[in-house]
Order: structure tokens, then sequence, then C-alpha cells
């Protein structure tokens, strides 16, 4: 039984490797998150992934985004994560779109095509939407919430979004599902309060990528351990409910 997933299918079983083989998954936003997500994923024998970001790979991604390398920058992060999968599953069937996920731009996208929906986007609109898709499609999705400002990686749970506290951003998301009457979400959050980031150093950052022409007003701090645990948290999710191994 050698072989690539070889280690993986000792603890999961024949059946349940190809239910993942099977599988296609769509991930929106392939930052400090949704990297890893795809990371583990594909090192998880999903048969189909769909990689969905318009941003490029900078150099202030090197601290914690593992689709990150000197090599790596200035291509878009679609090209960057198709690549890496297929330099570790080159069975995986890749598909990238060039875009942010936005209400204006959830029509490019058949819901109904996915067995499982990533959500690791920033705003909010888009949170919102990519929810409000998947529960008309009846395809299971599950959302990052905050990671910015924050230093405690034991600190994060998977929660439905009813069930969060704390987070400013879970707050909001909790409020405006019940407007649109979504039944459930799936998040990873935390209660960690976020820290402040040192104020010179941001208005630094700021000023030069308002010369680079970014219209940014904020910028929160990261590091390598955060997005990191939660983006394999949301992976684990997601193994665990396509393969069945969840419901043992």
């Amino acid at each position: 039984m050698q072989g690539a997933f070889s280690r993986t299918e000792l603890l999961l079983g024949a059946d349940a490797m190809r239910r993942l083989a099977d599988a296609r998954v769509a991930v929106f936003g392939l930052g400090g998150v949704g990297g890893y997500v795809v990371e583990a994923l594909a090192r998880s024998g999903i048969g189909a992934l769909d990689l969905i970001d318009n941003d490029t790979v900078s150099e202030s991604n090197l601290n914690r985004q593992i689709i990150a390398t000197r090599s790596t920058i200035g291509q878009y992060k679609t090209d960057a994560a198709a690549a890496r999968v297929v330099e570790i599953h080159p069975e995986c069937r890749v598909r990238t779109y060039r875009a942010f996920y936005l209400p204006e731009t959830r029509d490019q996208f058949d819901f109904t095509e996915y067995d499982y929906v990533v959500d690791a986007i920033d705003t909010v609109s888009g949170k919102l939407a990519l929810a409000e898709q998947a529960q008309a499609a009846g395809v299971p999705v599950i959302s990052a919430m905050g990671t910015g400002n924050k230093l405690n990686p034991a600190a994060f749970e998977v929660a439905d979004i009813y069930e969060t506290s704390v987070c400013p951003l879970a707050k909001v998301m909790r409020k405006e599902c019940r407007k649109r009457g979504i039944r459930a979400l799936k998040v990873v959050y935390s209660k960690e309060e976020a820290l402040t980031p040192d104020p010179a150093s941001v208005q630094k950052e700021l000023q030069e990528l308002a010369e680079s022409g970014s219209s940014r007003r904020s910028i929160p701090g990261s590091v390598a351990f955060v997005p990191s645990v939660v983006g394999l948290i949301i992976a684990g999710e997601i193994i665990k409910d396509l393969s069945g191994i969840g419901n043992r």
C-alpha cells in the first residue's frame, strides 16, 4: 500500500480515501489561512480543488503564507498555489479563478459543483454571500473568523456562528446571518482579545502601500503560527466531514 497517501489510509481506510478522491472543494481566499487549507487538502488526497483569489504574492506575505517564497513573489496566488498542489498531488484536478469573491462576482461560481466550500476571505459582504450561496445549493461551508492581531493559536475553536462570543467579526456575522435567514454556519474563531499593533509601524506600512497605489486604511498584525493553525483546523474539519470519519 506504499504511496503518497498510504499513511493517511492507515487511519481513514480505503473507502474514506475514495470519497476524498471523488470530492471537489472550493477555497475562496489563498492568504495565510487559505493557503494552509489548500496545502493540507492536497496532502490528504482531495481529488479536485477550485482556487479563488485575485491577489499576487508580496514580500510582506513571507512571514505567514505557505505559498509565499522568494521565487513566487509577484506571481498570482492562484498560480503559486496551483503549482504547489501539482508538486504534491499531480492527479488533483485544479481550477483557478483570478477573482475576488464579492456579491457582484458570485454568479461566476456554480456551487452545485462543490462538495465543500472554504471561506478564507476578508470582507463581511463576501463572507455573507458565500454563506447564502452555499446554503441555497445545500453545500457545507466553513468560515474563518478574524486571525489578525492575535498570538494564541490554541485559543481557536470550531463552533456554529450562533454559539460564538467575544470575536468582533463573529458578532457582525451573527447579526447579519440572522437577517439573511442563514440557519447555521460552521466557523473557526477565537475568544482571544485582539492586540493593538504598534501605531508607528502601522503608519509606516500604510504610507509605503499608499505610495504603491493601495487605498488600505488599516493593516492587522499577523504571525506564522496563527493563520496556519486556523487553516489546518479548517482542513481537518473538511477531511473528517467528507471522509465520514467524523461520524464514527
